[in-house]
């Protein structure tokens, strides 16, 4: 009987400093003789106890802003080298130096290991290169891409076989992971890398789909042109 009442009574105080947590402050020599249990089973002071968890919260503050301010910095490098592709795109005189240039910053600037690009019906003429594709776009090869086409939406990870048969060819095994983007019903770019979590489902790509936008810009340009 009298474990029971110790224990409401027990529960009746801890109900009462709830809603009164500033009682201790009327009573500091209270404050100053509880003791808290620790985790490994020792006790502390009440008040060394909140200098060590308001010490902890601290500490995870810090580690949270410390990785604010890095993602900061990153973006704030890739919209740095965002804005220098788009100045680099449009100043090319042809729709082919266009393309070599996007290529050439994929791969120099932002660390790409394998570039592709298909284009849909081509007119301009256009450099002869491995990284290069021109089809028609209802060539049946690309029925595998038929949704990713429709749908517009990047794609980042590791897509089915055939799709890395058909944009890489025989460098396909080398890709570990990849980014597909839609390049405004003229064709498709594929960013590879070799590196399996360089890209992956769900990943951000606010500064990928920039980049194919300013491709799409900067060629259309040269629509209708023949030299």
């Amino acid at each position: 009987m009298s474990e029971t009442r110790e224990t409401l009574g027990a529960h009746e105080v801890a109900s009462y400093l709830r809603r009164h947590p500033r009682f201790l402050a009327s009573f500091p020599d209270l404050a100053l003789g509880l003791v808290v249990p620790r985790e490994e089973g020792s006790a502390t002071s009440l008040a060394s106890y909140q200098l060590e968890v308001l010490r902890d919260k601290n500490r995870e503050l810090n580690r949270r802003l410390q990785q604010l301010y890095g993602t900061a910095n990153e973006n704030e490098r890739l919209t740095v080298r965002t804005h220098q592709l788009t100045l680099a795109l449009m100043r090319a005189e042809s729709a082919a130096a266009t393309l070599t240039t996007m290529v050439a910053c994929l791969i120099e600037d932002f660390g790409s290991d394998l570039v592709r690009i298909v284009l849909f019906d081509a007119e301009s003429p256009l450099p002869e290169a491995d990284w290069l594709q021109r089809r028609s776009a209802g060539d049946p090869e690309l029925e595998p891409f038929r949704e990713f086409l429709d749908e517009r939406e990047p794609l980042c990870g590791r897509l089915q076989p055939e799709k890395h048969a058909f944009l890489f060819g025989a460098r396909s095994p080398e890709v570990q992971s990849m980014a597909l983007l839609h390049l405004d019903g003229r064709g498709m770019l594929a960013i590879g890398s070799r590196d399996p979590n360089r890209f992956f489902p769900g990943m951000g790509t606010l500064f990928l789909v920039m980049m194919a936008e300013s491709l799409v810009a900067a060629l259309s340009r040269f629509d209708g042109r023949t030299d």
